[in-house]
């Protein structure tokens, strides 16, 4: 009777090597882990850290002012809701916070026509002199704002546009035109030509092609413009020093100034006020972080 064929046990090198490459998986495995480990640790640490102040102005902005002064707690022991109430009344934020809020609207659409439009003609345009105007647009960047206040309220002043909503929107948008130009040019150099070659042969006109393939495939950039331009805008507080006479003109930077006194300090209220002030810019981050997340990564500030 025929036996069955005998299994042979592996030889020895195949089985070390088989006991190695397991021992190196989990080696690996072990290495992964303890990467990413220290990587969210790194994110969690970095996290509190951009968080920490603005914890800190919220749970202040609830507490008393001997409770605040004192520094016996971090946590208030009773919420003093009645400090935003003040702040908002004695801050006349009623009409500080809608000024800001017109002021940023109109300054940043007025910025992203005028930016998205520049951007594509110094992207596309090849005319004589477009790295003349390219070097104009780096210098004025580097000009610090302070240094033209005067200058400006001369120009408006002989338009009759001082102490005007409309002269101090003008300004607005002429500060915040060469950073954004530059980050919309760089948004359409990197955007293929052939997109625009088929629209051209489709029958489409320059507009055309600007409007309809070109500025939504620049939503990413546009975002970030608006955001970066929001943030200058609502900060806003040297300009309108300036150029304004009158108190109900003024932006939100000037209720918070209302809180400041060597002579009666109100810490607390100051910090309610500021909570209040930046609200709406952290609802406009939060709606387009995405989109500026995208803008960087592709290279929208580059």
């Amino acid at each position: 009777m025929q036996q069955p064929p005998k299994i042979s046990a592996p030889p020895r090198a195949l089985r070390v090597d088989f006991h190695s490459s397991r021992g190196n998986q989990l080696t690996s495995k072990a290495r992964i882990f303890t990467r990413r480990f220290a990587f969210y640790a790194l994110l969690v640490l970095v996290a509190f850290v951009a968080l920490f102040p603005i914890v800190s102005v919220l749970l202040g902005s609830v507490q008393k002012a001997q409770e605040l002064y004192s520094g016996s707690s971090f946590f208030p022991t009773t919420f003093e809701w009645n400090n935003y109430v003040t702040a908002w009344n004695d801050g006349n934020f009623k009409t500080f916070l809608p000024n800001s809020l017109f002021y940023t609207v109109i300054a940043v659409i007025g910025i992203l026509i005028v930016a998205s439009m520049a951007g594509y003609a110094l992207a596309r345009i090849e005319f004589p002199g477009s790295k003349v105007v390219m070097f104009l647009i780096l210098a004025i960047m580097i000009i610090p704002a302070p240094a033209s206040f005067i200058a400006v309220y001369k120009v408006l002043v002989n338009m009759h546009l001082a102490n005007t909503r409309q002269g101090y929107i003008l300004v607005l948008i002429a500060e915040g035109l060469p950073l954004s130009i530059m980050i919309m040019r760089s948004f359409f150099v990197r955007q293929p030509k052939e997109l625009e070659e088929a629209a051209v042969l489709d029958g489409s006109s320059s507009f055309g092609v600007f409007w309809r393939i070109m500025l939504p495939l620049a939503r990413p950039g546009l975002a970030a413009v608006a955001v970066i331009e929001a943030l200058h805008v609502w900060n806003e507080y040297l300009l309108a020093l300036v150029i304004f006479n009158d108190d109900s003109l003024m932006p939100v930077q000037r209720g918070l100034t209302r809180f400041v006194s060597a002579e009666t300090p109100q810490t607390n209220i100051l910090l309610a006020a500021t909570a209040i002030s930046v609200l709406p810019i952290i609802v406009l981050y939060l709606f387009a972080q995405r989109n500026i997340t995208q803008g960087i990564a592709e290279g929208a500030v580059k």
